[in-house]
């Protein structure tokens, strides 16, 4: 799939919004989008972030597996992965989703099997995109170059220790520019397995802003989702092993290093079940947790207690971004984008 590039500038917020066609068409929701799963409502709380009886609406439908979704605002569209399908897809309320790039995370010559696509997506706070790339197993930026056969990328970190990573996954940026990512091995053709695996472990890791790479931890056997807390002091980390599906609140030191972490949320000890895991989180401008767990996608308060449930049914909730004024929450469940509104904004809206 070939795309013509309009800006020679790294691709910020605007470029992204000018920089790339979308050629690619899914199913599109229909006039009237089918709503799916429920909201439980576990404590009358959450009636002040989410009704219990508001709809969630599928408007996209179609994908492989989708994943990482960012709102971006200067576009007013937003963006996620289609992991398998090596692409990133755009949705927005007049067209839909469209295929936005590809390829996203492997842009190898050779053929690869597995999960090789680009899977977290977020900007950062100079307005560039930065992505996960299960392929390449590198944290990357995108950018542009006029005429060129398709998508460019900067790679921002792809070893450590002289290792490379095994195939990075989710990722935040805080207010400094700093890089927060975790590394569990589901990008990697034959996963834990792999004969390629370099690095003996699964961490978490920090990006400077110099480019430097520090291991914050490796205690986690799956590290997955990640997110930080709106004044920076707590780092969130879910971790998708089902023997510990576990979500840990790690106190956040000014020199970027973590203290000793605490179980925020124990899914096997609050015997959650259903599809899904401990996975993809966003927090709100009020600091609770919209974390998706075995079930569905939990709402706690800062303090670890769980308001609610999103479920989606029989489909995994796999992560979630809030988007448009800030008060829409979009999911990725398997092959389908949903949303539904909330009586709270995201993080930063």
């Amino acid at each position: 799939m070939i795309h013509t590039f309009q800006s020679m500038r790294p691709c910020g917020a605007m470029a992204i919004l000018l920089g790339f066609a979308a050629f690619g068409q899914f199913k599109a929701a229909a006039a009237e989008p089918r709503t799916i799963g429920k909201i439980e409502r576990l404590d009358p709380a959450l009636d002040a972030l989410l009704s219990s009886d508001e709809k969630i609406e599928t408007i996209g439908e179609g994908f492989a597996w989708s994943e990482g979704p960012v709102w971006i605002r200067d576009g007013a569209f937003l963006l996620f992965s289609d992991i398998p399908h090596n692409a990133i897809i755009r949705w927005d309320a007049k067209h839909g989703c469209r295929t936005f790039i590809t390829p996203s995370g492997y842009t190898g010559d050779e053929h690869r099997g597995g999960e090789s696509g680009s899977n977290a997506l977020t900007v950062d706070r100079h307005g560039q995109l930065v992505l996960c790339q299960h392929g390449d197993r590198r944290i990357a930026q995108l950018i542009t170059a006029f005429g060129a056969p398709k998508p460019q990328y900067k790679s921002l970190a792809d070893r450590y220790d002289g290792k490379r990573f095994n195939s990075p996954n989710d990722l935040v940026v805080d207010s400094h520019g700093e890089i927060f990512f975790t590394d569990p091995p589901y990008g990697l053709e034959k996963g834990p397995d792999d004969p390629h695996k370099e690095l003996e472990f699964e961490g978490v890791y920090r990006i400077a802003p110099s480019g430097e790479v520090s291991l914050l931890t490796k205690e986690l056997a799956r590290p997955n989702g990640i997110a930080l807390s709106p004044d920076e002091k707590t780092l969130y980390v879910a971790n998708s092993d089902g023997d510990r599906p576990v979500i840990m609140a790690y106190p956040l030191r000014a020199d970027g290093t973590l203290g000793e972490g605490r179980e925020f949320f124990n899914a096997k000890k609050a015997n959650a079940t259903g599809p899904g895991a401990c996975d993809g989180m966003k927090i709100d401008a009020h600091g609770n947790l919209f974390a998706t767990i075995p079930g569905g996608l939990a709402i706690f308060t800062p303090k670890g207690k769980q308001l609610g449930l999103i479920s989606a049914g029989n489909d995994p909730i796999a992560n979630c971004a809030f988007g448009e004024d800030g008060s829409t929450l979009f999911m990725c469940a398997n092959h389908n984008l949903l949303k539904v509104r909330t009586k709270t904004k995201g993080q930063g809206f």
